[in-house]
């Protein structure tokens, strides 16, 4: 069997097992705390905005949130999170082979495919689930330049968090309404996925997320299916990332 066929069918297995053991871990995630007062209160939970109390116009209230167990519990939800993650998985395997950056953008498939269903029924970016992804995708990098031989892929990875967090974070001081610090805090994982496999990825990717939710949110937006002014960001985080890994070489030669 070619490598490339390999490398995807091993990694949509393993992006379909950890599909449909997303569920299970909606379920247990935490509530965050209610907003005081309910609708025409304050916002206070800063996985979904700002990290600090967010006034909500009365005559726009913030709707319930669904609570994660409901979420968690939608008849075939494994299933349908197990197809995406295998199919955004197998495409990643298929494009980088068994390249040592593949567990990482593996585990990353399935994480971003698990916040963008939490986010688009919420718009919330649970801390729970993004913080402890952090270490791992540290271990994974470190694996990743261990199996490579190459220091360089670390020092790509450091750059990466410290450049996409360093943009994020400017974007939420000057636009607080349009960057929320869920997105921020998501952010980061971004820059360290995309900075082991290149520069060019790591710029494609960062520049994608930014084309993909404009352009999306516009599209969505105009079906009715989102509010163009307040849509949940992070599903288009994930796939811009995902297109930087995917294009992001092809892209950067068709350029130069």
């Amino acid at each position: 069997m070619p490598e490339a066929a390999f490398a995807a069918l091993l990694a949509a297995v393993v992006g379909a097992l950890g599909g449909l053991l997303a569920p299970r871990v909606i379920a247990r995630l935490p509530e965050p705390d209610p907003a005081p007062g309910g609708p025409g209160g304050v916002v206070t939970d800063g996985e979904a905005g700002h990290g600090v109390p967010v006034p909500v116009p009365a005559e726009a209230p913030r709707p319930p949130k669904v609570p994660y167990a409901d979420l968690a519990a939608r008849p075939g939800l494994g299933a349908r999170l197990a197809l995406i993650s295998a199919v955004l998985a197998g495409a990643l395997g298929w494009q980088l082979g068994l390249d040592p950056a593949l567990p990482l953008w593996v585990g990353f498939a399935v994480l971003g495919v698990t916040l963008s269903y939490v986010d688009w029924h919420t718009r919330l970016l649970p801390k729970r689930l993004v913080l402890p992804a952090y270490p791992v995708a540290v271990l994974l990098a470190l694996l990743a330049a261990g199996l490579a031989g190459d220091t360089a892929v670390l020092a790509r990875a450091a750059a990466g968090w410290a450049i996409v967090s360093t943009l994020y974070v400017l974007l939420w001081l000057i636009a607080p309404r349009g960057i929320g610090y869920g997105d921020v805090r998501l952010s980061g994982l971004l820059g360290i996925a995309l900075g082991v496999l290149g520069w060019a990825e790591l710029l494609v990717g960062t520049y994608a997320t930014f084309v993909v939710g404009a352009v999306g949110g516009l599209a969505l937006g105009a079906l009715g299916l989102v509010d163009r002014k307040a849509f949940p960001f992070g599903p288009f985080m994930a796939l811009g990332a995902w297109s930087g890994a995917m294009l992001g070489p092809a892209l950067a030669g068709w350029w130069a």
